[in-house]
């Protein structure tokens, strides 16, 4: 039988042992730089690819793949795969660009919406792994129709993950280079991710929830929330993505170009759209020299919103 003494000194150490338990076990995270791509792996397993160079119209992340390895984002038109959908082929893994910059249209490659700009990745500055996070940066410029810089952007992505979920933090700084540059009132925009054809709303298993309980594009679609999340299911398994919207986000809470289809974008821009409101101006200029800064969060998780607690771990960003 213990005494008084004993109970005294164990409470203290199991309790240690119990929190030590109940702590997330962070992966270690690998990032190899190679010929216009740079590729993460995180405890040990592929997890996203940075693509860059002549031969892409923007940076863009993809494929975005789960701990257990499935695919969470559409892989065309990256990857010719049987059955996949085709339309809207700049809807590329993941990605932050707008519709209508000075007039120029950085959303889309090509089609009827002209005049098309491109984001033209200058340097990696940053490609380093670790112990419980990894990162990439790089210096772009945002260069319009005819050939000039509108902009400079310099963005720095993290990379982290455990047993259950991947994260990627992405924080971006836009300056304005020689002149004002205006992000115009426009629903097609921004910081975007196109889902797996199996996640989407329409003939598919997801459906989007806000932080308001809003579910379905519906409820969801033009509406401002600090978070969204899109779940479902692929090939059996329950796995969501959900988007952050940092607190100091230019217009928090964001907007959302959230869609049945399979688009998943965060849009603090198209207040005519969304608002069906001609009136309305959404626009945001930066003045020459000035910059603006981005910042948002992606949770690759288990389950639906509510048994991966989205709302909790929003909460707990420390942003």
């Amino acid at each position: 039988m213990k005494n008084d003494y004993d109970k005294d000194v164990t409470r203290p150490h199991f309790l240690a042992i119990a929190v030590v338990a109940a702590l997330p076990v962070f992966a270690a995270v690998e990032v190899k730089q190679g010929t216009d791509k740079v590729e993460v792996t995180i405890d040990g397993l592929p997890f996203t690819t940075l693509h860059y160079g002549e031969s892409t119209k923007k940076p863009f992340l993809a494929p975005l793949r789960a701990p257990s390895g499935v695919v969470v984002t559409r892989r065309w038109p990256m990857e010719d795969v049987a059955g996949e959908t085709r339309d809207h082929p700049h809807h590329q893994g993941l990605w932050f660009n707008h519709g209508d910059v000075n007039g120029v249209n950085f959303w889309e490659h090509a089609g009827r919406n002209a005049p098309f700009g491109s984001i033209v990745t200058d340097k990696i500055t940053t490609a380093k792994g670790g112990g419980k996070s990894g990162e990439i940066a790089f210096e772009a410029r945002w260069v319009n129709h005819e050939g000039k810089a509108l902009l400079r952007e310099n963005r720095r992505m993290t990379f982290s993950g455990d047993a259950n979920s991947r994260i990627i933090d992405v924080d971006i700084t836009l300056t304005a280079l020689e002149q004002p540059v205006k992000f115009g009132d426009t629903k097609e925009g921004s910081f975007g991710i196109r889902i797996s054809d199996q996640l989407k709303e329409a003939r598919g298993t997801g459906t989007m929830t806000n932080a308001a309980g809003g579910r379905k594009m519906k409820e969801v679609w033009g509406k401002p929330s600090p978070w969204v999340d899109y779940s479902g299911t692929i090939d059996g398994q329950p796995v969501g993505i959900a988007i952050f919207d940092h607190s100091k986000n230019p217009k928090h809470p964001t907007t959302w170009h959230s869609r049945d289809y399979g688009l998943f974008a965060a849009n603090p821009f198209g207040d005519r759209d969304f608002y069906n409101d001609k009136t309305k101006d959404g626009s945001v200029t930066i003045d020459a020299g000035k910059s603006l800064r981005f910042r948002y969060r992606v949770v690759i998780h288990p389950g639906d919103a509510d048994s991966a607690k989205v709302a909790d771990l929003y909460k707990n960003w420390k942003q």
